[in-house]
């Protein structure tokens, strides 16, 4: 049965109740914990504006969330949105949730203007690439995408 879940626009405010999850999506990805960190990041591109957070609540805890970063098109001048996070703890899994924040962030591109959204999953999430798929989401088969690490 789907849990009876409500998707909000996270602000400063949320930051506590949304900084475990944001963990445990960070280590779902292979990093080690770091909830002061957690807590740090998600601050930093709230207060600055420099990403969107929705959150799923079920029963007043934070469950799963998803987070956009504002992009542009230099070829069109248009205005894109990068879903960089997409997150569903595991006991919340399965019920609805993930499609709910997807379409929440589908729906905030179109009324923000954007031309088209993009994100990128692992290529072994077959679960998330699922979702993607039966909501509309096209696997890019035009342009490759390469990333440069500028650490150690």
């Amino acid at each position: 049965m789907p849990a009876e879940h409500e998707v909000i626009d996270a602000t400063v405010d949320d930051i506590e109740a949304l900084a475990p999850v944001f963990d445990q999506y960070r280590v779902w990805y292979g990093m080690e914990s770091d909830l002061n960190g957690s807590r740090h990041f998600l601050t930093q591109r709230l207060q600055n504006n420099e990403s969107v957070v929705f959150v799923a609540v079920v029963n007043n805890s934070v469950v799963a969330f998803t987070q956009l970063y504002p992009l542009f098109s230099s070829v069109s001048m248009e205005s894109v949105w990068l879903l960089n996070d997409l997150f569903v703890s595991e006991p919340s899994r399965k019920q609805g949730i993930g499609t709910t924040l997807l379409e929440t962030a589908t729906q905030f591109g179109r009324e923000a203007g954007a031309i088209r959204m993009e994100l990128a999953t692992g290529i072994e999430n077959f679960a998330a690439q699922t979702l993607y798929k039966s909501r509309g989401w096209k696997k890019n088969e035009t342009f490759l995408h390469y990333s440069l690490p500028l650490g150690d």
